[in-house]
Parts: C-alpha cells; structure tokens; sequence
C-alpha cells in the first residue's frame, strides 16, 4: 500500500498505516492475517515515499481508495519473491520438518502456476465511520485466542467449545477435540517474547509521528477553512476579498490608517482635531 500510494501515477502521498496482528481462526487453527486502518489521503512526497520538505496533503478520490488490481500485483509479486527467498535459505519445510519441493525445479514450477493467478485486494471505506472502526479494531488488540465463555466442558480428556460458522451464515456450533489437539492449537497463537504485535508506518511511523501529524492537521484545517469559505462565497454569489493590513505600514501602529477609514468617520476626526486645537 505504501509503494503504490507514494506513486505519483496513483495518489503520490505518504500514508498513514495502524496494522494489528490476528493469527487464529474460529476454530484455532493458524490463519494470520492483519486488521488495519489505513488513511484516506497523505504528505506529498516522491516515488520512494521520502515526503517533501513543503508537503501538501493529497486526498483520495471519493469512493476511491487505491486501484485494487494494482495492489493484487504489487503483492503477488513481494510475497513471491519472499516466498523464493525463503526456499533458497532452505526454510520452506513440510509438516514433517523436511523440504516440500524435492528441487529447485519443482518449486519454480509452483511458484509460477502462482504467478499466474490473479491474487485478489478487497479495499472498502468504514461503513459507520471512522470511530466505529477504531472501536472494532481495539477488540483486537489484547484479545486472546479462545475467550472463556466459549469454553463448553472438559470431560474424559476431550475439550468442547463454541465458534461461528461463517459458511453457514455465522450459525453458533460446537467443536470438540482432543486436549493436546486443542492445546496445539491454542499454542500456535502466542507470540514470541519481544514480538511486536502492533505496528504502524508512513504517517503513523513512531520516528516522525507527532511531527507528521501536526503538518497533516495543519493542512487539513487549511483545506477544511478553505471549503467552508468557497461554499459560503458561492451561496453569496461573490468573491473573497483580500483582507486590508492591520497596522501602518511606515510605523507598525495598530491605529486604523485614516485613509482607510470611512467618509463619516474621517469628518468626525476633522471635527475632533479642530475642537482641540
């Protein structure tokens, strides 16, 4: 998202990125995928994502985030070549701890039958919001693989619990396994010691954060003052004008400049200055 984003093709922004880490499926098994908040809009910057050193703020298209066909082949391609650089290290291993792909042969084989498919991206905006899909994101962050209202019974060395079954429009089942079946599953979703669960970038980057946030609202308001003025002049059927200096301009006095002042006002000064005197 980052590499197309900062594409001037694209959006050619530095977007803001909150990731958190979900490894478990209904029923245990190791399914890890990410939940994420990604930013609508971003800091100019060039093709490698370096922001400029006067931004402007670049918003998506309404309705319109990233083309998602782009993205589907900007990440086939970086998982491929992990995937490629992962066989060579000799860490692509089949349940039995032994190499999947007898050759090198047989593995470029499968990696272009892969290379072939289209890999698909699925972007949507929040449907309540921006506050609703941090509230949904936060269920996430601390919470653990089995919560213990779904735990059902533990009897003659087997564990019972509930999950939904999302084939079957969400329908609440039971499952029961073996006790070392369940605790293998259960242990595959803890994390190593140190491992940071999550993780933010672009924008959100821990380096740079305040600093790029406080440009981003400083442009925000910018644009937000600017459409509020051009909506109110165009209901107004006229035009901004340019707002006259608040000072004198030869001695920096806050006094209004008696040219500037109306024709009404300016007699009364007359009157006032020939009364004193």
């Amino acid at each position: 998202m980052r590499e197309v984003a900062a594409s001037g093709r694209w959006l050619g922004a530095q977007v803001g990125l909150l990731l958190v880490l979900h490894t478990w499926g209904q029923t245990l098994q190791h399914h890890p995928h990410v939940h994420g908040i990604v930013s609508g809009g971003g800091l100019s910057c060039d093709a490698h994502g370096r922001v400029e050193d006067a931004p402007r703020w670049r918003s998506c298209r309404p309705g319109f985030f990233l083309p998602v066909r782009v993205l589907g082949r900007v990440f086939r391609g970086k998982y491929l070549a992990l995937l490629e650089q992962a066989f060579e290290q000799g860490k692509l291993l089949g349940p039995d701890r032994r190499p999947r792909w007898p050759s090198a042969g047989a593995f470029a084989a499968w990696r272009k039958r892969l290379q072939q498919k289209e890999w698909v991206v699925y972007a949507k905006p929040p449907f309540g919001g921006p506050a609703q899909v941090l509230k949904y994101l936060a269920g996430y962050t601390h919470r653990v693989a089995l919560s213990n209202h779904r735990l059902l019974k533990l009897e003659e060395g087997r564990v019972t619990f509930t999950y939904k079954d999302y084939a079957a429009d969400q329908r609440q089942r039971t499952l029961t396994l073996p006790a070392e079946e369940f605790l293998r599953r259960f242990l595959q979703h803890v994390l190593p010691r140190g491992f940071v669960k999550i993780r933010h970038y672009g924008l959100l980057a821990n380096r740079h954060r305040q600093q790029r946030l406080e440009v981003c609202r400083r442009l925000l308001l910018v644009q937000s003052v600017r459409g509020m003025l051009g909506n109110a002049v165009g209901a107004a059927g006229g035009e901004v004008e340019a707002a006259r200096p608040g000072c004198c301009q030869r001695c920096g006095s806050r006094r209004l400049l008696y040219q500037e002042l109306p024709r009404e006002a300016k007699a009364a000064v007359r009157v006032e200055a020939s009364d004193s005197s």
